[in-house]
């Protein structure tokens, strides 16, 4: 009978393997994806129009003419949601226009930008303190979208698409909702964040039936969690108080774990993500949803004695000029990888270099190095300190005279980089190990990592609610993007931004003085780079005080409230170009203190990277 059994089994399976292995170009849902396009991009555009309507309407003495323009904007935002999945895949130049970011974006190195334009920028406009006076601006923006929208069909004269690429889209909206979508990234000031996820929603339901109607073993589970987060998202429609942890991990992240599996059932898997996102991982929570060797410079760096070699010269003072200074000195392992002091001691051992030393856990996910983002890649960010006369004031003949005093490195380097080493740079012999071993800091092992894998009872309420108040009505996730919580852009997290924020020299809120420091714009005098810096991760900010680029906030409590007061417009210094909103966050001292509590439980351990003690 068990024979029997199994043979019956191996036929049945084999039955469903053929049943789902589908021609490797297949368009079961691109049709009706098509039509569903074509029908929401008319209400788009009618939306549209009704928003311009309502612009024209705008009286100063009439306030509820500008409540009614903003009803219209939330309506035509609601409306783009259902065609956005369709159009920022197939058509991304297009989906610009509609919903670019309200501030400048440098393309480098050819430095070419454009101004911003859409219903982002429409939303800071109807926000500010006399919206009359900007009407004519506003109108031109209605204008521009207006005749836009009226074109949208055109976009699929000659159109074609296979339901891989139909499915990859769905995969990006989902991580849009999750990472942008509930955080209100696209309209803070609106709040309208989650009638946008669940029009996001709406598309994903209508595209994916089609494949839900496969007799896949993951297509009931989609269909579920599908109608769940639809459900929770019209049982909690208040922005502030919206339980996004509880969204998160009873429906969103199953939802898209399902998906996932359900498109490798239907042998339908497609990245065009460079790498960069891994769809094998569970959910984009998941320790290895981002690909560290898709980053620059990263290639397949993972190499044992490469890692061996980088960790003892992180170590190795030989390396300096005056052999008293490492990378350690100021990015001390026990101490999250920095020194604690608001701007690191220089090589003279008395005066100081001009910003703080950031934490390296999670320097690899990221596109550019240092606080102006100078450095395109961590190689480059490790030779530009180790030659710094104000650093490491080391060079070629330091490393030299290094290899002459310990021969045992000749050995580690032919091992690491074998008959290659006698072609390299002596710099470079240095370099590459040394940002092997930065880019294996990733423990990812802090309390809010293990809730998000099951342990459900690592995180108090408090912490719970501070992460809802930090990807929610505080607007901390609107710049420090999850999961890793820095200034990586997601879908595609193939971008990192700088913020102007206008960070005063002191914590001393009520008597702020702007900082001289004027950031990016050191390298690149353009006005939009002004006081411009990366935006760094929060993970382990509770153990890697003084924070800003200049150490001058000694608290976390003190970061918090510098961003409830609005930055330093909010502060009531001058700042042109300031992206963060000046608009107070009215966030409570509770509110305060839980956010606080929350980024303690992102903070890591590193025992894994303490040395062993010579004995």
């Amino acid at each position: 009978m068990k024979i029997i059994a199994g043979i019956f089994c191996s036929c049945f399976c084999l039955v469903v393997m053929v049943s789902l292995t589908l021609p490797s170009r297949t368009t079961m849902g691109v049709e009706p994806a098509v039509l569903f396009f074509k029908t929401q991009s008319d209400s788009f555009a009618t939306a549209a129009t009704q928003l311009q309507t309502a612009l024209v309407a705008i009286d100063r003495s009439k306030p509820a003419t500008l409540a009614n323009a903003r009803g219209a904007l939330k309506a035509c935002r609601v409306h783009y949601k259902k065609i956005e999945f369709f159009l920022a895949y197939f058509f991304k130049s297009s989906s610009l226009i509609y919903n670019a970011p309200p501030k400048i974006e440098i393309e480098e190195p050819y430095m070419e930008y454009q101004e911003p334009i859409g219903l982002q920028v429409m939303e800071g406009l109807l926000f500010e303190k006399e919206v009359a006076a900007k009407k004519e601006v506003l109108l031109q923006q209605a204008d521009a979208i207006v005749s836009s929208a009226k074109d949208l069909h055109a976009l699929l004269h000659g159109f074609q698409a296979d339901d891989k690429q139909l499915l990859e889209s769905i995969r990006l909206e989902l991580i849009r909702v999750i990472t942008l979508g509930i955080t209100g990234f696209d309209a803070p000031l609106l709040k309208s964040g989650l009638a946008e996820a669940s029009a996001s929603l709406e598309a994903v339901q209508y595209v994916v039936h089609p494949y839900l109607r496969t007799n896949a073993p993951q297509a009931d589970s989609v269909a579920k969690y599908l109608s769940g987060c639809r459900q929770f998202l019209q049982l909690h429609q208040d922005f502030d108080s919206f339980d996004r942890l509880a969204f998160l991990t009873r429906y969103m992240l199953p939802l898209q774990q399902y998906m996932g599996l359900l498109i490798k059932e239907l042998n339908l898997e497609y990245n065009t993500t460079g790498g960069i996102l891994n769809y094998e991982a569970g959910n984009i929570f998941s320790p290895d949803a981002l690909n560290l060797q898709a980053f620059p410079r990263a290639g397949d760096q993972a190499d044992s004695s490469l890692l061996t070699l980088g960790k003892q010269l992180f170590f190795e003072p030989g390396l300096s000029g005056n052999n008293k200074i490492s990378c350690a000195t100021c990015h001390n392992p026990v101490l999250h990888f920095t020194d604690t002091l608001a701007t690191s001691l220089a090589f003279d051992g008395h005066s100081q270099v001009r910003r703080n030393a950031a934490s390296l856990l999670y320097a690899g996910f990221q596109y550019e190095q240092f606080w102006d983002g100078r450095a395109k890649s961590i190689e480059e960010q490790v030779r530009t300190v180790i030659s710094d006369p104000k650093e490491m004031h080391g060079s070629e003949a330091t490393i030299l005279s290094l290899l002459q005093h310990k021969p045992g490195y000749t050995r580690l380097f032919k091992e690491a980089f074998g008959q290659q080493v006698d072609t390299m740079s002596l710099i470079n012999q240095v370099a590459l190990p040394v940002a092997a071993y930065v880019r294996s800091l990733n423990p990812r092992n802090s309390r809010f990592d293990q809730y998000m894998q099951g342990a459900y009872t690592a995180l108090t309420a408090p912490e719970i609610n501070g992460f809802n108040l930090f990807m929610g009505k505080a607007q901390c996730g609107t710049c420090h993007f999850a999961p890793l919580f820095n200034g990586l852009v997601p879908p595609l997290f193939n971008l990192t931004e700088l913020e102007v924020l206008g960070t005063t020299k002191t914590d001393k809120l009520d008597k702020p003085e702007m900082d001289a420091d004027l950031g990016r714009y050191d390298i690149f005098q353009i006005e939009y780079y002004e006081r411009a810096f990366k935006t760094p991760t929060v993970r382990n900010a509770s153990a890697t005080a003084p924070y800003m680029h200049n150490g001058s906030f000694k608290t976390l409590e003190a970061v918090v409230e510098f961003y409830n007061k609005g930055g330093a417009i909010g502060l009531g210094l001058e700042v042109n170009n300031q992206t963060l909103s000046a608009i107070p966050l009215n966030l409570s001292k509770e509110e305060v203190s839980d956010i606080v509590q929350f980024l303690q439980t992102l903070e890591d351990s590193v025992a894994t990277y303490i040395p062993e003690k010579k004995k």
